[in-house]
């Protein structure tokens, strides 16, 4: 029997939504030390990419388009890295991953935003997953 997939369980939840598409949901992360940081997740279970409908696929890049421009045009992000790892999923059994993506906007000088500073110290490189 399959634990309760998290991401699912979180989908009726639009407490930090700033997206819905037809086939997806972006959230803000919690964690914004990259600022504008935010998960997209597929709005049905699917546990591999190789799994998305075409229809699925074309609106994911309709998401990428959205939020990287609106991180450009909010924050002044110079690019975004997506990362779709789900490494997560595979650390107990019963394995239940989810397709979702994680949104890092990436920030070629100091940005300040709400009284504080963001400097995106990795700019050009890998991002730190452990920020």
């Amino acid at each position: 029997m399959k634990k309760e997939c998290e991401i699912c369980s979180r989908l009726n939840e639009n407490e930090m939504l700033v997206l819905e598409t037809t086939h997806w949901k972006v959230f803000v992360h919690n964690d914004q030390s990259y600022l504008g940081r935010c998960v997209a997740s597929l709005k049905r279970h699917a546990e591999s990419l190789s799994a998305l409908t075409p229809e699925e696929k074309m609106d994911c890049f309709e998401v990428v388009q959205k939020m990287e421009s609106a991180a450009a045009h909010a924050f002044g992000a110079a690019n975004g890295n997506w990362a779709c790892l789900m490494n997560h999923a595979f650390q107990t059994q019963p394995y239940n991953p989810h397709v979702h993506w994680h949104f890092h906007p990436r920030y070629a000088k100091p940005i300040p935003f709400e009284g504080e500073t963001f400097t995106d110290s990795e700019f050009g490189h890998h991002y730190d997953p452990k920020r």
